[in-house]
């Protein structure tokens, strides 16, 4: 039997790295990708798993992550766009874009998009680690993608986890006929290092003192898991939204079909070269 192979970004810490350690059983070609060399190298070496190191805050080390993959890999069953978080003050990337919008949406669409033949061929199931927090932080302005009008990181964040749906559902919509099943998922509010950037309320309801009501990472990693593992059109519905592997409502503006597509047109835009 042919091994699944399964690529987990922001694998190296948090969910993504419970979500690795979960998944790594003989029937699965494990793969990680993650920013920090020393705990990506950890966690590899620890599960005998494939690594490569990104860090998504240059659109030039995804292109090289996309390259890579796509000669060393030349199957990818599960592509799992976990990388993200919540970031502090706004700050604009080398490639000119708000880090939190390219973090967390920017970088995964071009990394989709440059596999996208493989992941076609591959019949691949895209998992996009969203949250809820998009139908309470959320200030979505489609023509300020880049939060140059105006900024809050807890906005910003919200932003980036609609446009996780978002970009979901169009994917869904364009590649689904080709064999692509695209979800998104909301892990829980999880006991994580995802706000150590934020000098907001935020990273203080994620410290010491709130961790003892959240999820752990496992937890958190349940729904991703058990999307990587079962089978889409059976056990899920590609195109749609879960929590705690249920169907969950997401925000109005998140079921937009014309704001998702204008939305793939602008991310399209922003990246190429």
């Amino acid at each position: 039997m042919t091994a699944t192979t399964i690529v987990v970004t922001g694998a190296s810490d948090g969910i993504g790295a419970a979500a690795a350690r979960m998944l790594a059983h003989p029937q699965n070609k494990l793969v990680i990708v993650g920013r920090s060399p020393e705990k990506t190298k950890a966690v590899a070496a620890e599960l005998g798993a494939d690594y490569y190191l990104a860090d998504f805050t240059e659109l030039a080390q995804v292109r090289e992550l996309a390259a890579a993959l796509a000669r060393d890999h030349p199957r990818i069953d599960v592509l799992a766009n976990n990388a993200g978080g919540i970031m502090g003050q706004r700050v604009v990337t080398v490639d000119g874009h708000e880090k939190t919008f390219q973090v967390n949406h920017l970088a995964p669409f071009l990394l989709t998009t440059l596999l996208i033949d493989q992941l076609v061929a591959s019949r691949a199931t895209v998992i996009n680690t969203s949250s809820a927090a998009h139908k309470f932080m959320a200030k979505f302005n489609i023509d300020d993608l880049d939060g140059e009008l105006k900024y809050s990181s807890n906005a910003a964040y919200g932003n980036a986890k609609l446009d996780n749906i978002l970009f979901t559902k169009e994917l869904q919509r364009r590649y689904g006929d080709h064999g692509i099943s695209a979800v998104a998922f909301h892990p829980g509010v999880v006991a994580s290092n995802f706000s150590a950037e934020s000098t907001t309320a935020s990273r203080l309801a994620y410290g010491n003192l709130g961790r003892r009501f959240m999820l752990s990472p496992a937890q958190g990693a349940d729904t991703l898991v058990w999307l990587a593992t079962s089978v889409p059109g059976e056990d899920w519905t590609p195109g749609e939204y879960y929590a705690k592997r249920k169907v969950a409502r997401a925000s109005a503006l998140a079921n937009d079909p014309e704001l998702a597509v204008e939305l793939w047109k602008r991310s399209a835009a922003m990246v190429a070269e």
